[in-house]
């Protein structure tokens, strides 16, 4: 006779039939998503669910991981006053600052060096010089890898600066209507979908984000702002938590861990699974547990940073390429993703052989 089951080891039937559905190639809707951000993040379910995730995706980008690179050009009190970042007008500590245009070169060909980058990222404040950012989107592109992509993290902007963009060499946009839009911040959640659409328009590749969430959101507000990101077809979505800012007016409020972080980027990738534009899934600030849970994109940074009390973030929160490249590595990942489509194996020798040439570059 055949031992009964002990109940303990039976997954509950609606979970059986989500993960079931998604390892088929079948994502979840909103309801059933909204269940999967309400388990304990703690629980064997949820475990089972990051688990489940990270196959599917493994399985859905061929085990490639994808590295990118931010530069923050800029520094300034800026006028969006987001309460969860550190260069909100009313509560930063920072002045009005600048790279050079040599200091972001510099920058982008140390980031392309390897020429592992998928794609550099050029991040300004809300309110921004368009002509400079022309200037320097266009100096930029002369002297990185033509295979390596080229996107703006930028504030609104309209379809013919969309188009503006792209002919000056740029690739993609990364731009999100973030969670309580115009509540936790002075923007326009509505300007924020218009300039959804213009990126769009404009055939530019469109990037978002999950974020920037806190233990005070609910599965409710996760999954509205994450289907955003489903429903203009990104090529790249992601989960970032929001990181506690001395001094940011959301400080008091705390952070989640990268456990509940993990466990959002799960759902976040099996949310996407419907879409052919989507070909990563990021996790901000990089972890490996994020990328044991769906994520297979981490990026490196280095200047301004949003979420750093120091004006150039490679000496403090910023993570190098070095560092990336190994924790893709370490993650399980056997090859690296460059924008060209052309994959490289990651594995023990290539990545001793990076970090030598790194640190004779150094």
């Amino acid at each position: 006779m055949m031992p009964m089951k002990d109940s303990r080891d039976i997954l509950p039937g609606r979970l059986t039939c989500i993960l079931t559905a998604a390892l088929e190639g079948k994502p979840p809707g909103k309801d059933d998503c909204r269940y999967l951000l309400e388990l304990d993040e703690h629980s064997r379910e949820a475990g089972i669910l990051m688990a489940t995730a990270d196959h599917v995706s493994r399985q859905r980008f061929r085990n490639h991981g994808i590295l990118l690179g931010q530069i923050g050009i800029e520094i300034a009190p800026c006028p969006g006053k987001c309460k969860f970042c550190a260069f909100g007008e009313g509560h930063t500590a920072f002045e009005k600052t600048q790279l050079s245009l040599e200091e972001i070169l510099q920058r982008a060909r140390q980031f392309t060096a390897g020429e592992d980058l998928y794609a550099l990222f050029l991040m300004t404040m809300h309110e921004y010089d368009f002509v400079r950012l022309l200037e320097v989107v266009r100096a930029v592109r002369r002297v990185i890898p033509a295979h390596t992509q080229l996107v703006v993290n930028i504030g609104d902007f309209d379809a013919t600066q969309a188009g503006e963009l792209r002919v000056a060499g740029v690739n993609g946009a990364y731009h999100v209507c973030r969670l309580r839009e115009g509540i936790d911040t002075s923007l326009d959640p509505n300007q924020r979908k218009r300039t959804f659409e213009a990126i769009r328009k404009a055939g530019l590749d469109f990037y978002y984000c999950c974020e920037p969430v806190g233990p005070e959101h609910s599965a409710e507000e996760l999954v509205d702002q994450l289907f955003l990101g489903v429903e203009f077809g990104c090529l790249q979505h992601a989960a970032m938590r929001r990181v506690h800012v001395p001094g940011a007016p959301l400080a008091d409020r705390g952070q989640i861990t990268e456990r509940r972080l993990a466990q959002i980027v799960a759902v976040v990738a099996l949310a996407t699974l419907g879409l052919k534009e989507t070909k990563q899934i990021a996790v901000h600030e990089p972890n490996l547990l994020g990328l044991a849970a769906g994520a297979n994109t981490v990026y490196a940074e280095t200047g301004a940073n949003p979420r750093d009390t120091e004006a150039d973030t490679s000496r403090n929160r910023g993570l190098d390429m070095a560092d990336c490249r190994k924790m893709l590595y370490e993650a399980g990942f056997t090859a690296l993703l460059r924008g060209s489509g052309e994959s490289v194996p990651l594995g023990f020798d290539y990545l001793s052989q990076r970090m030598q040439a790194a640190a004779n570059q150094g």
